[in-house]
């Protein structure tokens, strides 16, 4: 019996509509490995329709009062809310998620980052008016940028889309949204709830590949251009965006350092870094990865995370034990397990280093040690299920070891020590620290990084801002 294929379409100006050639790709569910729908391959006639639809749209949307704007917004929330189980669903089978978690863990932070930025619409902030030259008053406008474009990752397609287009719209610019090429279905559902609320071609989805969104990026309409993926696809979009000076938002890599000092709870610190090293199979850019620990808790450290990934389960999207899923392709399957194959003699896998099962793309919980500063899986992004730790001697090669990578998004300091938790958060070179926790994210707080982890800010007034430009008004007071 042959099952017949979803059929995913782009949203552009209100419509749903298949690639203008008719190009299509396949949708793999990688909890199975199986193909269950398909997407629009869009090339540059497509972006061209979802660009002039944004940019139609703009000057009616610029203009709208901000309390409208977070009227539609929260309208959005709710709409989200109330189509939640059909979200989780589709998300699951987008990326091959846990069910429960994607409810719990997901879709309500998604929800209330689309209502944070629903009030923040209506909270822009600047210099108040005043006379800074003799007979003349300057003011300070904030405005919409204009048309962006915007291109999610796979790893969370649900909540990254929320992260691009609910500060964007929420400043009164349009939208052109692409979402990853293996998981486009939940982000074109979210399409479908909210054209009930925006004007059309306000929010447009266009499904594709890299060309697709090299497309968007070059395309002359955008005033800027957000990506959050690799380091690689970062640089390319910064080079293709100078071509015309657009502004860019760039969300890139991260390899989190966990400073583990002797006098942390050890117990505590375990179990919330294996949750934080391994959720969403560890593909999360402020994943608790590198982990670096004191010399002389260094061994039960160890001991006791070999164990707390043993404890824990992958598997399928409806089995409530497990705490992550599948990998989101293969090819990133086989990234996963290269850097396994390729550890060097000194390094000891302490626990997994296997695929799991033969349907999917499951890779089990991971924990190597006996690692060089130097090592390839110290230095390089593995994103998957997989914990590193390191000894350190003192606070200062602590430092050293943490700051000797080029991401700077996310790190944690685990220690009872005011004082040096303090020192450690002001000499940690990266966008984020948290103290004796690991990964926690609020809507009022900014995400973002230094280095090679990109510049901009998720989340907050300050994401919000990126969507703004600043006009200076000045006038004569002679009239």
């Amino acid at each position: 019996m042959t099952t017949e294929l979803r059929r995913l379409r782009n949203y552009i100006g209100g419509e749903f509509k298949d690639a203008a050639d008719g190009r299509t790709t396949e949708v793999v569910n990688p909890a199975t490995g199986e193909v269950y729908a398909t997407a629009p391959l869009s090339g540059q006639a497509d972006v061209d329709a979802a660009m002039a639809a944004a940019a139609a749209a703009f000057p009616g949307w610029r203009d709208t009062t901000p309390s409208e704007r977070q009227k539609a917004l929260l309208k959005i929330a709710d709409a989200f809310e109330a189509r939640a189980d059909e979200l989780v669903a589709t998300e699951s089978e987008n990326t091959g998620k846990p069910l429960g978690l994607t409810a719990s863990e997901e879709l309500p932070p998604m929800v209330d980052q689309i209502r944070f930025f629903a009030g923040a619409a209506r909270l822009l902030e600047g210099r108040s008016a005043g006379e800074y030259m003799d007979g003349m008053t300057s003011i300070i406008r904030r405005e919409p940028v204009g048309v962006c474009a915007q291109v999610a990752p796979w790893n969370y397609p649900m909540m990254m889309a929320v992260w691009k287009f609910a500060p964007a719209i929420a400043a009164g610019n349009t939208v052109v949204l692409k979402p990853s090429d293996t998981t486009p279905a939940s982000t074109v559902l979210m399409a479908e709830i909210i054209d009930s609320v925006l004007p059309k071609g306000v929010f447009n989805v266009v499904c594709g590949d890299r060309e697709t969104g090299k497309a968007m990026v070059e395309h002359s309409t955008p005033a800027m251009a957000s990506i959050t993926g690799s380091v690689r696809a970062g640089m390319q979009v910064a080079e293709s965006a100078s071509k015309d000076v657009k502004r860019v938002h760039l969300e890139l890599g991260g390899k989190a350092p966990v400073v583990v000092f002797q006098d942390a709870d050890i117990a505590k610190a375990v179990e919330d870094i294996a949750v934080a090293g391994y959720f969403n199979a560890g593909q999360d850019c402020t994943a608790a990865t590198r982990v670096l620990v004191h010399e002389s808790i260094h061994d039960e450290f160890v001991s006791a995370l070999a164990k707390a990934a043993a404890d824990t389960k992958t598997g399928a999207p409806d089995d409530e034990d497990v705490l992550y899923g599948p990998l989101n392709n293969p090819n990133q399957l086989g990234q996963v397990a290269g850097f396994i194959e390729r550890l060097p003699a000194h390094a000891k896998v302490e626990a997994g280093g296997h695929q799991v099962g033969e349907k999917g793309y499951f890779y089990a919980p991971t924990v190597v040690s006996g690692l060089k500063q130097d090592d390839e899986i110290i230095q390089n992004e593995v994103f998957g299920p997989v914990i590193t730790v390191q000894s350190f001697t003192d606070e200062a090669q602590a430092l050293e070891y943490a700051n000797g990578v080029e991401f700077a998004l996310a790190s944690s300091v685990w220690t009872k020590d005011h004082g040096r938790a303090m020192r450690m958060s002001k000499n940690l070179d990266f966008g984020c620290v948290w103290i004796n926790t690991h990964i926690p994210l609020v809507a009022e707080m900014p995400h973002g990084g230094f280095k090679k982890s990109g510049y901009g800010k998720d989340l907050s007034a300050y994401g919000f801002e990126d969507y703004t430009r600043i006009k200076h008004v000045m006038t004569s007071l002679d009239g």
